[in-house]
């Protein structure tokens, strides 16, 4: 019983280490204006509290000036049967990575969205797929308590089976593997605007 106990144990700190949020890797040489433009989520991991359900498309901006923005929309429901397409806007700070981002929600998404972010592309071949991350809350052992991920796609009909594979590596890599969703686009944002 005692080597069950210790054995755990071992597995469990391994565990922990892999999947510290200072041991995830996000895309190298990251280049934001091959990023920019529309994206569509067709997977997601969800954080804690009310998030974009469904029909997720984000939009990808870079000024002249190198910075960059986004605009959001997707459907939400509100006092338990109310849908709507929010609306969002956010601006990104730079960290000094250029893959990780500190993102600020502005409009309605601030009522809606914690506010700053965490936003880090982990992977991306910029033309079909692309993976982002966000550790909300650190627990005391360097993992996630509270974080949120997107499967995004260029293509509103989903990924390419060649791309398949890579997402799924990366899922298991950020120890997010089995806990994503996927994302519809029913058209719900095009007929409530």
């Amino acid at each position: 019983m005692l080597r069950y106990v210790v054995s755990l144990w071992f597995l469990t700190l391994a565990w922990a280490q892999e999947c510290q949020v200072g041991n995830i890797q996000v895309v190298q040489n990251f280049d934001r204006h091959r990023y920019a433009g529309r994206w569509y989520a067709v997977g997601k991991k969800d954080p804690e509290g009310l998030f974009l359900l469904d029909n997720i498309e984000a939009n990808f901006i870079v000024a002249d000036d190198g910075s960059m923005t986004a605009t959001a929309r997707g459907k939400v429901i509100l006092l338990n049967n109310w849908e709507m397409c929010a609306q969002m806007l956010a601006t990104f700070e730079e960290t000094g990575e250029p893959a990780k981002f500190r993102m600020r929600y502005w409009g309605v998404a601030a009522y809606l969205q914690t506010g700053n972010d965490d936003h880090w592309v982990i992977d991306t071949d910029y033309d079909n797929y692309a993976i982002h991350y966000s550790c909300r809350v650190l627990n005391a052992d360097g993992t996630c308590q509270d974080s949120y991920s997107f499967i995004f796609s260029r293509h509103i009909t989903g990924l390419r089976l060649e791309d398949q594979a890579i997402v799924t590596q990366k899922k298991n890599d950020l120890c997010l593997l089995g806990k994503y969703r996927r994302v519809a686009h029913t058209g719900f944002c095009d007929s409530s605007s």
